[in-house]
């Protein structure tokens, strides 16, 4: 029946709705650092069984095929493209990019509780204690913490995450913190909390953490940024198919309301 129709067009419109706020999300962050886009994944719904396939027909024979009507579609998920974004040169001591796999470790209030998140976006600064922290709009605390003392002349980060300073009056350079990393086994299973963070789940996996350049870590680069990896031209495209598929969804339901409309109005003669 036609109502039947109206609902598995009804789901489609309601999913196609779903992907256009995602598209428009990884539109507004192209230009945020370390930014990761989402697509979203389909699954279709159960199914009407009006005839099983391989049932026996009159000669005994399987019929190769049955009758299933489905009942539309929903989001199954939005997934995570951890793809490396494009790298851009800046002129900041404390603008860090992660080369490979890895996250910077940050301290983040997640829910009224202090929390260890993470995140590939690689904009640090100092705060007016000294401690380097990523420039978002919490100043969220680089962990393990590292402080730069306030006669300090440069700034070296080796690619390795060792911080080293040259202060006032020395020749030389000192050790002052070493930057560790973390990865997961599925870091599309992250949540994401905002502010470029990323927060640990039961679908993620406990973090691993460890020197860059160890145990699978990527490599730290001074003065260089992570830009975000979403790719304008193929949102556009997307952001047009998903306009259309949502045109069809709704001519789908004008037809099928057309078909009821001519069954309401049937007569006996």
């Amino acid at each position: 029946m036609a109502v039947t129709a109206l609902h598995a067009a009804a789901t489609g419109m309601q999913a196609q709705d779903t992907k256009l706020d995602v598209l428009a999300n990884n539109l507004a962050n192209v230009n945020t650092a370390g930014f990761k886009r989402s697509r979203v994944n389909f699954e279709d719904l159960l199914y009407q069984v009006k005839r099983e396939p391989g049932i026996r027909n009159a000669d005994d024979e399987p019929i190769p095929h049955g009758i299933q009507v489905g009942l539309g579609v929903e989001i199954s998920g939005t997934q995570q493209a951890f793809t490396q974004g494009s790298v851009e040169r800046t002129e900041q001591e404390l603008d860090l990019l992660i080369e490979g796999s890895g996250f910077f470790q940050v301290q983040a209030i997640h829910d009224g509780d202090v929390i260890t998140a993470y995140t590939r976006n690689g904009n640090f600064t100092r705060n007016s204690e000294g401690n380097i922290v990523l420039a978002n709009s919490d100043g969220s605390i680089l962990e393990p913490p590292i402080t730069i003392p306030d006669d300090a002349q440069s700034v070296s980060i080796g690619n390795n995450g060792e911080v080293s300073v040259r202060q006032q009056g020395s020749p030389t350079q000192t050790v002052v913190g070493q930057i560790e990393l973390a990865r997961f086994v599925n870091p599309e299973g992250l949540g994401q909390i905002g502010s470029n963070l990323f927060r640990e789940t039961d679908a993620s996996g406990p973090a691993v953490t460890g020197s860059p350049q160890t145990d699978g870590l990527g490599t730290i680069r001074q003065s260089r940024l992570e830009l975000s990896n979403v790719d304008p031209v193929r949102e556009l495209i997307q952001l047009i198919l998903t306009q259309r598929s949502f045109e069809l969804n709704s001519q789908t339901i004008q037809a099928a309301d057309q078909a009821l409309q001519t069954v309401a109005n049937l007569r006996r003669f």
